[in-house]
């Protein structure tokens, strides 16, 4: 990559583990396109290293981190700022570095409603039952909330993370239209249940991809109709446990978390550089490194 020089910016990806991220092809692809003198590298960093991983972004003056499983909650204490979207949702994925002064954001909300949009669904006067509420299901559930979803039950297991559920459907309750609502996972009776209820059903928990490939929270094809709209929001493997067992079921409309991922990434990609990101190109230089594979 000719383009790497002394003045080159340096922007990350913190998450453990992340060697599988398909985030530096899409960035560095948009960076080369558009004579953008940056490069974006993935580092394996987890919960025990966030912190160095933290002043490594000051430190080394980065323009800012992409920022993934486990520390999307975790990362917060260590920042200066955050935007209300990340204060909403209590979660972050982006940090923008702007000279020293470090700002949390979340736009894997945004992600995800826009790539179910392009697919061709809304989740305008839907109900969406959401699974995981880490730092990918509380940002879906926010934004779907946002964008008119009308019922939002969201389910976890019981867990550090049943709190963030119960807050996120008190804050959905009190700040729009939506009906929110939660529930364990351990009662697998009010599970079934909603995934009949529902209209889209979303898997936020990355199981699924190591270290839990080739899992998944259903394993019945007979509790999946077939007209629920199904988006795991894992994308490596790109056919998950999930996927497979609900094309079993005759579901059609099944979907990864690829297409969120370029999407939340075009949304980090116009906070560090303020342009636009040249989606349809990054999407087929993500194509081609697929079949490298």
């Amino acid at each position: 990559m000719t383009r790497i020089d002394g003045h080159t910016i340096l922007i990350g990806l913190m998450a453990y583990p992340i060697r599988h991220s398909m985030s530096p092809t899409m960035h560095n692809t948009a960076f080369e396109a558009l004579n953008l003198n940056y490069a974006y590298l993935a580092f394996d960093i987890d919960g025990h290293q966030l912190a160095d991983g933290v002043k490594a972004i000051r430190t080394l003056d980065m323009r800012g981190s992409n920022v993934s499983m486990p520390n999307k909650q975790a990362i917060i204490p260590h920042l200066d700022k955050l935007d209300i979207s990340a204060k909403m949702t209590g979660a972050v994925n982006t940090v923008v570095n702007d000279d020293g002064v470090l700002t949390g954001y979340t736009t894997d909300g945004v992600g995800f409603v826009n790539d179910l949009k392009k697919k061709g669904h809304d989740v305008a006067g839907k109900k969406m039952l959401i699974v995981g509420a880490g730092g990918a299901g509380i940002p879906i559930a926010a934004q779907s909330a946002i964008e008119g979803a009308s019922d939002i039950r969201i389910a976890n297991r019981k867990d550090g993370h049943l709190k963030k559920a119960e807050e996120i459907a008190d804050s959905i309750n009190e700040n729009s239209g939506a009906v929110a609502s939660t529930f364990t996972l351990e009662d697998g009776e009010a599970f079934k249940a909603a995934l009949a209820w529902a209209d889209i059903y979303v898997d936020a928990t990355g199981v699924g991809m190591k270290p839990l490939e080739g899992k998944a929270l259903v394993n019945d094809p007979s509790w999946l109709k077939e007209d629920l709209v199904i988006y795991d929001t894992v994308y490596a493997p790109r056919t998950t446990k999930l996927m497979e067992v609900a094309k079993k079921a005759g579901v059609k409309n099944v979907y990864n978390g690829l297409g969120m991922m370029v999407e939340q990434g075009a949304a980090a990609f116009k906070l560090w550089t303020g342009q636009e990101m040249p989606i349809d190109l990054v999407e087929q230089a993500m194509a081609e490194k697929d079949k490298e594979k």
